[in-house]
This record gives structure tokens, sequence and C-alpha cells, in this order.
């Protein structure tokens, strides 16, 4: 699917979000990557195969509660 040089991840890859976007609608909170990935803004993904990865966003260190 993909036509860059060098060629893009693939949907397979570990680093599959690195992959150009050749869709994206921010205001429907979605892009479709060059490899037939969905990325969502939340960070969860939709693989071409249907599988689904989890949102993983890492959270920010000043979000994070200590406990007292």
């Amino acid at each position: 699917m993909c036509q860059h040089q060098p060629a893009c991840p693939s949907a397979e890859s570990a680093d599959r979000e690195a992959a150009h976007p050749v869709a994206n609608h921010p205001e429907q909170g979605w892009s479709l990557l060059c490899n037939g990935v969905l990325l969502f803004e939340d960070t969860g993904e939709l693989l071409p195969d249907g599988q689904i990865i989890a949102p993983h966003r890492p959270l920010a260190a000043a979000h994070v509660m200590r406990a007292a």
C-alpha cells in the first residue's frame, strides 16, 4: 500500500505509527496511515486485519498523583 521511499513500517511492525498519514480527520479524532492502520487521537489503533490496539498514551508527570 505504501509508495514512500524508503517504505514506511508495515502494520505488523512495532513502529507502525511512524507511517505517513494519507487521511487526517482531527475533528473526528482519527488518521489513516499509509500502512492501513487507523490511528486514533487517544493513541488506540485499529489494524488492517481487525486487531485492536488499546490506547497507550503515557501519563504526563504533572498528572501522576502520589500517595501521601
